[in-house]
């Protein structure tokens, strides 16, 4: 059973790390709890564990050997003398056997009872549940057997389309969207693949695929003596590879009769359980129809990533009402008292590229917005490994109206700098920016159908290209102001697959004549703390740049600030031969694009391959990533087996022509 009145919290430990480690600890301090941070080896310098008051090495760096290590957790919550156990989000979250251990060790859970957790933390048992309370669900199978006949037969039954998901955890792993027959198998195989590495579990569940729905969940809190209310609905549409990275609330779409049938609806399934804390119930909310119906989702067991929109949606702290909760108190609100002000945004910046591929590296430059809050633990030195997910924190802004939040969060992303490695700040913003999410029109496929618009608008051009190579020219040295020069230099800095060349006269007080083909540019460049100042014809830039190590040279990492913003990443090409490059190697080699595992491997040496087959499969940041045959060739060499650890840059199949 979860804790009683009787039982008091006076020494925290947060089995998490990162962002939500800091973020319970911060709480914690103003409640007077004091707080126990774990860390695994690759986190010994992160900022949870200076910041909590204790903190205990659990050893190890993959998750499995830390922050999913019950027996280690436990034994950290006795060696620190922690009564209570907050989990966080993610890794043993959702666990009932861990809630288990924690309440069997005579501590407190801060969360679901564990038979609740089983009840809902499994999506088949959580919809079988849902059905017997009236909650709304696609149809489907939800069965316990789970051979690739039974599914094949229930999926000639249901009709396409169809949407395979895992049965346990989150995060949008083990979900594939099916819709021609020929892909069921491989997507059984794939989601079953994912789901059990991701969570220890392989069991799959099938239903009917909404096509275009729109992501609606409800945030739910539940105290011991049988209260439960709602504190109002996220949007969640915006997604890529089932993944959330912008929910806002109130969602444009639901009015306050559609809120209220969601919240009845979540609080009758949390209730049918018996849950108990802070849950979200997700649905997906069908706008084809007039009436707009929604289905149920999953429960999620435990707090949400997107939290903050909620508290500053209601004013409410999330985590104290967790605390008080586990010891026992009664909600500190009813529901007629929960009062929904304005307008709240979050997106979930990522150590990831445009196409949404996970990266790692070391943070060079940070810089935190003004007046927006920021939950994340980020500082200059901090690495981000392919260990962990990807997610480098959230922005949160709230506003008395849609358009105002998005403007003061679009204002927070401009302020937001994290160079050193590719993040997909830029993306956020240019997604802020399209039409179609300013109109409140933006469901869950519109990544899918939009990515390739707003990757375009991300590409610098004009100016800004001239503009990112002035700054890294000049950020390590005084800007042009040294005596004037008579000579001009040549420069050619590599951008992606393309090259500017151009021509330099450095004429003293940061004045710079730029020859670019037939065209001469006028600049100026000064400096002020880490931010290069350029005036290139008639306009203002403020530029960041730093060096990176890249897999073959030394990549130059620039943001850009003026009349439009940009991120790129440039190379110095001046010293070598113009026909070099990375480019005219791609053709020969498969090189792996970030760190991970390799799992699987399709080819061997001699196999004759068509352009888009599949090749092989790295696992990164929880993560399946497909590498597809760039052309038709044959596969001259294998630089590396399955279950090897590989890094950005390596070489893992070498091609020769087809004959």
């Amino acid at each position: 059973m979860t804790a009683t009145l009787a039982n008091t919290i006076s020494r925290l430990l947060i089995a998490n790390r990162g962002e939500i480690a800091r973020r319970v600890i911060r709480t914690a301090r103003r409640m007077g709890i004091q707080t126990v941070a774990v860390y695994s080896d690759a986190d010994r310098d992160a900022l949870h564990v200076h910041e909590a008051d204790t903190a205990v090495a659990l050893g190890g760096t993959l998750s499995a050997d830390s922050y999913l290590h019950m027996a280690k957790l436990l034994q950290a919550a006795r060696d620190s003398g922690a009564d209570a156990v907050h989990p966080g989000y993610g890794f043993l979250s959702e666990n009932a056997e861990f809630a288990q251990a924690v309440l069997d060790a005579g501590l407190t859970w801060v969360g679901p009872p564990p038979a609740a957790i089983r009840a809902l933390g499994s999506k088949s048992s959580a919809k079988a549940l849902a059905l017997k309370h009236g909650v709304p669900c696609l149809p489907g199978y939800f069965g316990a057997d789970q051979s690739d006949a039974t599914f094949t037969a229930h999926a000639e039954q249901l009709g396409l389309p169809l949407m395979v998901k895992a049965v346990a955890g989150g995060g949008g792993r083990g979900m594939r969207l099916v819709t021609d027959m020929a892909q069921l198998l491989p997507a059984l195989h794939s989601a079953r693949s994912e789901a059990l590495a991701g969570f220890g579990n392989g069991d799959l569940l099938m239903e009917h695929a909404l096509l275009r729905p729109r992501h609606i969940e409800v945030q739910i809190m539940a105290d011991t003596q049988g209260h439960c209310i709602h504190l109002g609905e996220r949007d969640c549409s915006v997604q890529r590879r089932h993944q959330k990275i912008i929910e806002e609330s109130p969602s444009p779409a639901v009015d306050a009769a559609l809120r209220a049938q969601l919240g009845q609806a979540a609080i009758a399934l949390a209730q049918s359980a018996g849950y108990v804390g802070a849950g979200t119930v997700e649905f997906l909310l069908d706008e084809a129809q007039d009436n707009k119906p929604f289905y149920l989702m999953e429960m999620n067991t435990r707090l949400q990533v997107e939290h903050p929109v909620t508290e500053l949606l209601t004013g409410l702290d999330l985590v104290a009402w967790q605390l008080r909760i586990a010891r026992g108190e009664p909600l500190p609100l009813a529901q007629a008292d929960v009062r929904l002000q304005g307008h709240a945004i979050e997106v979930r910046l990522c150590a990831e590229d445009e196409h949404f591929t996970p990266q790692t590296g070391t943070v060079q430059a940070f810089a935190a917005p003004e007046g927006l809050r920021f939950d994340h633990a980020l500082h200059v030195g901090a690495v981000v490994t392919p260990h962990y997910d990807s997610m480098l924190g959230k922005l949160i802004a709230h506003a008395p109206t849609r358009a105002q939040a998005i403007d003061r969060l679009r204002t927070g992303l401009d302020q937001t700098a994290v160079l050193g490695l590719p993040t997909n700040r830029a993306f956020l913003a240019a997604c802020l920016k399209h039409p179609m999410f300013l109109a409140g029109e933006a469901l869950i496929p519109f990544l899918a159908e939009q990515a390739d618009t707003l990757r375009e608008s991300l590409q610098a051009h004009g100016d800004a290209r001239i503009v990112a190579v002035l700054a890294v020219l000049y950020v390590s040295q005084a800007p042009a102001n040294a005596m004037p020069s008579p000579f001009t230099r040549p420069v050619r800095m590599g951008m992606g697959a393309d090259t500017l060349s151009l021509n330099l006269q450095e004429r003293g007080q940061g004045q710079v004549r730029i020859q670019t083909d037939e065209t001469t540019h006028q600049a100026r460049v000064t400096s002020s703390a880490e931010t290069l100042h350029i005036d290139l014809n008639g306009q203002r830039w403020h530029a960041r740049a730093v060096a990176c190590q890249g897999a073959h040279t030394v990549l130059w990492h620039v943001q850009l600030h003026g009349p439009e913003s940009f991120e790129l990443w440039l190379s110095h090409q001046s010293h070598s031969a113009p026909n070099t490059g990375a480019s005219a190697q791609a053709a020969q080699s498969l090189r792996a694009p970030f760190n991970g595992k390799l799992i699987a491997l399709h080819v061997q040496e001699g196999q004759a391959v068509k352009q888009g087959d599949a090749v092989l499969v790295i696992e990164s940041m929880k993560l399946e990533h497909i590498l597809c045959a760039p052309r038709d060739a044959v596969v001259h060499s294998l630089s590396a087996s399955q279950g090897q650890q590989v890094s950005p840059g390596q070489v893992l199949v070498q091609w020769k022509d087809a004959a």
